[in-house]
Protein backbone atom coordinates (compact mmCIF):
# COMPACT_ATOMS: atom_id res chain seq x y z
CA UNK A 1 0.00 0.00 0.00
CA UNK A 2 2.73 2.42 0.95
CA UNK A 3 4.47 1.83 -2.93
CA UNK A 4 1.13 2.77 -4.27
CA UNK A 5 0.57 5.29 -2.64
CA UNK A 6 4.08 6.54 -3.48
CA UNK A 7 3.48 5.68 -7.38
CA UNK A 8 0.33 7.81 -6.98
CA UNK A 9 2.14 10.92 -5.69
CA UNK A 10 4.87 10.55 -8.50
CA UNK A 11 2.26 10.02 -11.14
CA UNK A 12 0.71 13.11 -10.12
CA UNK A 13 3.80 14.93 -10.01
CA UNK A 14 5.04 13.57 -12.89
CA UNK A 15 1.59 14.79 -14.74
CA UNK A 16 1.72 18.31 -13.41
CA UNK A 17 5.51 18.81 -14.18
CA UNK A 18 4.25 16.97 -17.93
CA UNK A 19 1.41 19.81 -18.02
CA UNK A 20 3.86 22.31 -17.70
CA UNK A 21 6.76 21.14 -20.02
CA UNK A 22 4.16 20.85 -22.99
CA UNK A 23 4.43 24.36 -23.07
CA UNK A 24 7.88 24.97 -23.78
CA UNK A 25 9.30 21.43 -24.92
CA UNK A 26 6.95 19.87 -26.97
CA UNK A 27 7.37 16.74 -26.25
CA UNK A 28 3.70 16.10 -25.49
CA UNK A 29 0.75 17.20 -27.94
CA UNK A 30 -1.72 20.10 -26.46
CA UNK A 31 -4.80 19.29 -28.96
CA UNK A 32 -6.75 16.65 -26.86
CA UNK A 33 -6.20 13.10 -27.92
CA UNK A 34 -9.40 10.37 -29.56
CA UNK A 35 -9.32 6.84 -30.40
CA UNK A 36 -12.36 7.68 -31.94
CA UNK A 37 -10.95 9.98 -34.39
CA UNK A 38 -12.77 8.82 -37.50
CA UNK A 39 -16.38 8.99 -35.61
CA UNK A 40 -15.29 12.82 -34.19
CA UNK A 41 -13.51 14.89 -37.32
CA UNK A 42 -15.34 17.82 -36.88
CA UNK A 43 -12.92 18.20 -33.62
CA UNK A 44 -9.58 17.60 -35.77
CA UNK A 45 -10.82 19.08 -39.10
CA UNK A 46 -13.72 22.08 -39.42
CA UNK A 47 -13.94 20.97 -42.83
CA UNK A 48 -16.24 17.85 -42.11
CA UNK A 49 -19.24 20.54 -41.20
CA UNK A 50 -22.16 19.26 -42.90
CA UNK A 51 -20.69 16.36 -44.52
CA UNK A 52 -23.30 14.19 -43.21
CA UNK A 53 -26.00 15.63 -45.09
CA UNK A 54 -28.06 16.49 -41.53
CA UNK A 55 -27.88 18.09 -38.26
CA UNK A 56 -26.06 15.63 -36.37
CA UNK A 57 -24.61 16.09 -32.70
CA UNK A 58 -21.79 13.98 -31.44
CA UNK A 59 -21.00 13.79 -27.80
CA UNK A 60 -17.69 12.11 -26.70
CA UNK A 61 -15.92 11.51 -23.14
CA UNK A 62 -12.34 10.22 -22.82
CA UNK A 63 -11.15 9.28 -18.93
CA UNK A 64 -6.98 8.41 -19.73
CA UNK A 65 -5.34 6.30 -17.58
CA UNK A 66 -8.08 5.85 -15.01
CA UNK A 67 -6.64 5.33 -11.34
CA UNK A 68 -3.82 7.70 -12.08
CA UNK A 69 -4.35 10.98 -9.81
CA UNK A 70 -4.65 13.85 -12.09
CA UNK A 71 -5.18 12.05 -15.08
CA UNK A 72 -6.53 13.71 -18.23
CA UNK A 73 -9.96 13.65 -18.80
CA UNK A 74 -11.40 15.04 -21.90
CA UNK A 75 -15.36 15.76 -22.97
CA UNK A 76 -16.32 17.06 -26.12
CA UNK A 77 -19.82 17.92 -27.64
CA UNK A 78 -20.33 19.09 -31.12
CA UNK A 79 -23.20 19.56 -33.65
CA UNK A 80 -23.30 20.26 -37.32
CA UNK A 81 -25.43 20.69 -40.36
CA UNK A 82 -25.21 21.94 -44.30
CA UNK A 83 -27.25 24.94 -45.62
CA UNK A 84 -27.43 26.54 -48.57
CA UNK A 85 -29.14 23.06 -50.23
CA UNK A 86 -25.98 21.82 -48.90
CA UNK A 87 -23.47 23.73 -50.78
CA UNK A 88 -21.92 25.13 -47.06
CA UNK A 89 -21.99 23.54 -44.01
CA UNK A 90 -21.64 24.98 -40.29
CA UNK A 91 -21.00 23.62 -36.69
CA UNK A 92 -20.16 24.34 -33.33
CA UNK A 93 -17.87 22.62 -30.63
CA UNK A 94 -17.28 22.77 -27.32
CA UNK A 95 -14.35 21.22 -25.39
CA UNK A 96 -13.42 20.58 -21.74
CA UNK A 97 -9.81 19.03 -21.28
CA UNK A 98 -7.53 18.63 -18.12
CA UNK A 99 -4.86 17.41 -17.19
CA UNK A 100 -3.43 17.28 -13.49
CA UNK A 101 -4.21 21.20 -12.20
CA UNK A 102 -4.69 22.57 -16.39
CA UNK A 103 -7.66 22.82 -17.23
CA UNK A 104 -8.62 24.37 -20.70
CA UNK A 105 -12.82 25.22 -21.98
CA UNK A 106 -13.06 25.93 -25.35
CA UNK A 107 -15.64 26.78 -28.04
CA UNK A 108 -15.40 27.39 -31.69
CA UNK A 109 -17.71 27.81 -34.86
CA UNK A 110 -17.16 26.40 -37.86
CA UNK A 111 -17.79 26.91 -41.62
CA UNK A 112 -17.01 24.72 -44.44
CA UNK A 113 -18.05 25.61 -48.30
CA UNK A 114 -18.50 22.42 -50.16
CA UNK A 115 -17.63 21.82 -53.91
CA UNK A 116 -18.98 18.49 -56.11
CA UNK A 117 -15.90 17.29 -57.65
CA UNK A 118 -17.59 14.40 -58.70
CA UNK A 119 -20.75 11.87 -59.23
CA UNK A 120 -20.50 11.04 -55.76
CA UNK A 121 -17.76 12.82 -54.16
CA UNK A 122 -17.60 16.33 -52.40
CA UNK A 123 -14.54 18.68 -51.66
CA UNK A 124 -14.66 21.06 -48.94
CA UNK A 125 -12.85 23.86 -47.49
CA UNK A 126 -13.25 24.56 -43.63
CA UNK A 127 -12.52 27.30 -40.85
CA UNK A 128 -13.39 28.02 -37.34
CA UNK A 129 -12.68 30.37 -34.83
CA UNK A 130 -12.75 30.93 -31.42
CA UNK A 131 -11.80 30.85 -27.89
CA UNK A 132 -10.29 28.57 -25.40
CA UNK A 133 -9.88 29.21 -21.33
CA UNK A 134 -6.86 28.25 -19.83
CA UNK A 135 -6.20 27.92 -15.96
CA UNK A 136 -3.27 26.45 -14.48
CA UNK A 137 -3.81 26.50 -10.47
CA UNK A 138 -0.24 25.52 -9.79
CA UNK A 139 -0.32 26.94 -6.34
CA UNK A 140 -3.27 24.41 -5.11
CA UNK A 141 -0.22 21.89 -4.55
CA UNK A 142 0.24 20.58 -1.82
CA UNK A 143 2.80 18.04 -0.52
CA UNK A 144 4.41 17.26 -3.84
CA UNK A 145 7.43 19.63 -4.09
CA UNK A 146 9.63 22.33 -1.85
CA UNK A 147 7.39 24.69 0.19
CA UNK A 148 9.92 27.22 -0.77
CA UNK A 149 9.06 27.37 -4.59
CA UNK A 150 8.20 30.01 -6.28
CA UNK A 151 6.57 28.52 -8.98
CA UNK A 152 3.85 27.23 -6.41
CA UNK A 153 3.19 29.75 -4.65
CA UNK A 154 0.89 31.71 -6.54
CA UNK A 155 2.99 33.64 -8.92
CA UNK A 156 2.64 31.58 -11.83
CA UNK A 157 -0.87 30.84 -11.90
CA UNK A 158 -2.72 31.28 -15.05
CA UNK A 159 -6.13 32.24 -15.86
CA UNK A 160 -6.51 33.72 -19.24
CA UNK A 161 -9.10 33.44 -22.78
CA UNK A 162 -7.33 32.50 -25.72
CA UNK A 163 -8.28 33.24 -29.01
CA UNK A 164 -7.60 30.93 -31.98
CA UNK A 165 -8.26 29.61 -35.04
CA UNK A 166 -7.65 26.79 -37.56
CA UNK A 167 -8.65 25.37 -41.05
CA UNK A 168 -9.04 22.43 -42.82
CA UNK A 169 -9.71 20.14 -46.05
CA UNK A 170 -11.74 17.40 -46.94
CA UNK A 171 -12.61 14.96 -49.50
CA UNK A 172 -15.25 12.48 -48.83
CA UNK A 173 -17.39 10.17 -51.01
CA UNK A 174 -19.93 7.18 -49.61
CA UNK A 175 -16.68 5.29 -49.61
CA UNK A 176 -13.41 6.55 -48.60
CA UNK A 177 -12.71 10.11 -47.10
CA UNK A 178 -8.57 12.11 -46.87
CA UNK A 179 -8.45 15.50 -44.57
CA UNK A 180 -5.63 17.36 -43.51
CA UNK A 181 -6.04 20.16 -40.84
CA UNK A 182 -4.41 22.32 -38.46
CA UNK A 183 -7.24 23.39 -35.89
CA UNK A 184 -5.39 25.56 -33.92
CA UNK A 185 -3.04 28.27 -35.50
CA UNK A 186 -2.42 30.49 -33.48
CA UNK A 187 0.67 29.87 -31.30
CA UNK A 188 -0.60 31.88 -27.92
CA UNK A 189 1.72 32.79 -25.09
CA UNK A 190 0.66 30.69 -22.08
CA UNK A 191 2.55 32.02 -19.60
CA UNK A 192 3.44 35.25 -17.64
CA UNK A 193 6.74 34.84 -17.64
CA UNK A 194 9.94 33.11 -19.65
CA UNK A 195 11.77 30.15 -18.51
CA UNK A 196 15.51 29.15 -18.52
CA UNK A 197 16.57 25.27 -19.57
CA UNK A 198 19.51 24.09 -18.10
CA UNK A 199 21.91 25.65 -20.81
CA UNK A 200 20.56 29.41 -20.06
CA UNK A 201 18.36 29.43 -23.33
CA UNK A 202 14.99 31.31 -22.31
CA UNK A 203 11.96 30.63 -24.15
CA UNK A 204 8.17 31.68 -24.16
CA UNK A 205 5.36 28.83 -23.18
CA UNK A 206 2.97 28.53 -26.16
CA UNK A 207 0.52 26.85 -27.43
CA UNK A 208 2.17 24.49 -30.48
CA UNK A 209 0.50 24.42 -34.16
CA UNK A 210 -0.79 20.37 -34.51
CA UNK A 211 -1.49 19.28 -38.13
CA UNK A 212 -3.64 16.49 -38.58
CA UNK A 213 -3.85 14.16 -41.94
CA UNK A 214 -6.31 11.14 -41.86
CA UNK A 215 -7.62 9.30 -44.26
CA UNK A 216 -10.07 5.70 -44.57
CA UNK A 217 -12.14 3.51 -46.84
CA UNK A 218 -14.43 0.89 -46.92
CA UNK A 219 -14.22 -2.76 -48.21
CA UNK A 220 -17.00 -4.96 -49.24
CA UNK A 221 -20.47 -5.21 -50.05
CA UNK A 222 -23.49 -7.30 -48.27
CA UNK A 223 -23.36 -7.70 -44.93
CA UNK A 224 -19.88 -8.29 -44.08
CA UNK A 225 -17.49 -4.95 -44.46
CA UNK A 226 -14.09 -3.67 -43.55
CA UNK A 227 -13.47 -0.43 -42.75
CA UNK A 228 -9.41 0.36 -42.44
CA UNK A 229 -8.41 4.29 -41.57
CA UNK A 230 -5.04 6.26 -39.94
CA UNK A 231 -4.53 9.17 -38.54
CA UNK A 232 -1.02 10.99 -38.51
CA UNK A 233 -0.46 14.12 -36.23
CA UNK A 234 2.41 16.21 -36.18
CA UNK A 235 4.02 19.05 -34.11
CA UNK A 236 7.20 20.99 -34.42
CA UNK A 237 9.90 19.42 -32.29
CA UNK A 238 8.17 16.17 -31.59
CA UNK A 239 7.71 13.29 -33.11
CA UNK A 240 5.20 11.89 -35.54
CA UNK A 241 2.59 10.83 -33.81
CA UNK A 242 0.21 7.76 -35.98
CA UNK A 243 -2.82 6.24 -35.48
CA UNK A 244 -3.96 2.64 -37.37
CA UNK A 245 -7.22 1.19 -37.16
CA UNK A 246 -9.63 -1.99 -38.83
CA UNK A 247 -13.36 -1.68 -37.67
CA UNK A 248 -15.38 -4.95 -39.37
CA UNK A 249 -18.86 -4.12 -39.94
CA UNK A 250 -21.86 -6.74 -39.34
CA UNK A 251 -24.75 -6.32 -41.52
CA UNK A 252 -23.95 -2.57 -40.87
CA UNK A 253 -25.07 -2.78 -37.19
CA UNK A 254 -22.61 -4.20 -35.27
CA UNK A 255 -18.85 -2.88 -35.52
CA UNK A 256 -15.36 -4.10 -33.58
CA UNK A 257 -12.19 -3.46 -34.68
CA UNK A 258 -8.64 -3.02 -33.13
CA UNK A 259 -5.97 -0.05 -33.11
CA UNK A 260 -2.26 0.59 -32.33
CA UNK A 261 -0.76 4.05 -31.51
CA UNK A 262 2.93 5.69 -31.81
CA UNK A 263 2.08 8.65 -29.65
CA UNK A 264 4.13 12.25 -29.69
CA UNK A 265 3.86 12.30 -26.09
CA UNK A 266 7.58 10.17 -25.59
CA UNK A 267 8.33 11.37 -21.98
CA UNK A 268 6.29 8.02 -20.95
CA UNK A 269 7.65 6.11 -23.86
CA UNK A 270 11.42 6.90 -25.23
CA UNK A 271 12.44 3.36 -24.98
CA UNK A 272 9.19 2.11 -26.70
CA UNK A 273 7.53 4.54 -29.16
CA UNK A 274 4.09 2.16 -29.29
CA UNK A 275 1.50 3.62 -26.74
CA UNK A 276 -0.89 1.92 -26.72
CA UNK A 277 -3.35 -0.68 -28.41
CA UNK A 278 -7.38 -0.06 -28.40
CA UNK A 279 -9.80 -2.40 -29.10
CA UNK A 280 -13.12 -0.71 -30.28
CA UNK A 281 -17.44 -1.36 -30.85
CA UNK A 282 -19.85 0.57 -31.97
CA UNK A 283 -23.49 -0.26 -32.27
CA UNK A 284 -25.48 1.15 -34.95
CA UNK A 285 -29.36 1.18 -32.65
CA UNK A 286 -31.39 3.06 -34.88
CA UNK A 287 -31.03 4.66 -38.36
CA UNK A 288 -30.00 8.09 -36.40
CA UNK A 289 -28.61 6.52 -32.79
CA UNK A 290 -24.88 5.72 -32.82
CA UNK A 291 -22.81 4.36 -29.61
CA UNK A 292 -19.33 3.39 -29.43
CA UNK A 293 -17.02 2.35 -26.86
CA UNK A 294 -13.20 2.14 -27.17
CA UNK A 295 -10.52 0.76 -24.54
CA UNK A 296 -6.84 1.50 -24.76
CA UNK A 297 -4.45 -0.42 -23.49
CA UNK A 298 -1.89 1.51 -22.21
CA UNK A 299 1.83 0.10 -23.47
CA UNK A 300 4.77 2.71 -22.54
CA UNK A 301 5.85 3.15 -19.12
CA UNK A 302 3.87 4.59 -16.91
CA UNK A 303 2.23 0.97 -17.71
CA UNK A 304 5.03 -1.01 -16.67
CA UNK A 305 5.79 1.29 -13.95
CA UNK A 306 1.75 0.99 -12.45
CA UNK A 307 1.74 -2.74 -12.82
CA UNK A 308 5.18 -3.15 -10.87
CA UNK A 309 4.18 -0.99 -8.00
CA UNK A 310 0.50 -1.50 -7.85
CA UNK A 311 0.10 -5.40 -9.26
CA UNK A 312 -2.34 -4.25 -11.73
CA UNK A 313 -2.65 -7.43 -13.93
CA UNK A 314 -3.55 -4.97 -17.15
CA UNK A 315 -1.83 -1.83 -15.94
CA UNK A 316 -3.98 1.57 -16.30
CA UNK A 317 -6.59 1.46 -18.63
CA UNK A 318 -8.23 4.35 -21.05
CA UNK A 319 -11.95 4.73 -21.83
CA UNK A 320 -14.16 6.47 -24.12
CA UNK A 321 -17.56 6.58 -24.98
CA UNK A 322 -18.87 7.81 -27.76
CA UNK A 323 -23.13 9.06 -28.45
CA UNK A 324 -23.83 10.23 -31.93
CA UNK A 325 -27.80 11.25 -32.76
CA UNK A 326 -28.51 12.97 -35.81
CA UNK A 327 -32.31 14.71 -36.92
CA UNK A 328 -33.82 13.98 -40.61
CA UNK A 329 -35.63 17.03 -40.70
CA UNK A 330 -38.57 14.79 -41.76
CA UNK A 331 -36.81 13.70 -44.82
CA UNK A 332 -35.47 10.25 -45.63
CA UNK A 333 -31.88 11.91 -45.85
CA UNK A 334 -30.46 9.63 -42.96
CA UNK A 335 -28.40 7.05 -45.09
CA UNK A 336 -27.76 4.00 -43.08
CA UNK A 337 -24.96 3.33 -42.26
CA UNK A 338 -22.96 6.15 -42.41
CA UNK A 339 -19.42 5.38 -42.23
CA UNK A 340 -17.75 7.88 -41.94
Amino acid sequence: MKNFTNLKSRLATLLLVGALSVSYQTFAQQEAMFSQYMFNTLAINPAYAGSRDVLSMTALGRYQWVGVPGAPKTFTFSMDMPISNEKMGIGLQATYDEIGLAKNTGIHLTYSYRVKVGPRSTLSFGVQGGATNVRWMLSQVSNLTDPNDNVFLGGSDRNAILPNFGGGIYLSNDKSYLGISCPQIMQNSLFNYNVSDSTGKVSVGRTKRHFFAMMGFVIGKGSFKIKPSTMLRYTQGAPLGVDGNINFWIKDKISFGISGRISQFQSFSQSNPFDAAIGMLELQLTPQMKIGYAYDFTTNKLNDDSKALSNRIFGIPTHELMLRYEFGYGKNKILTPRYF
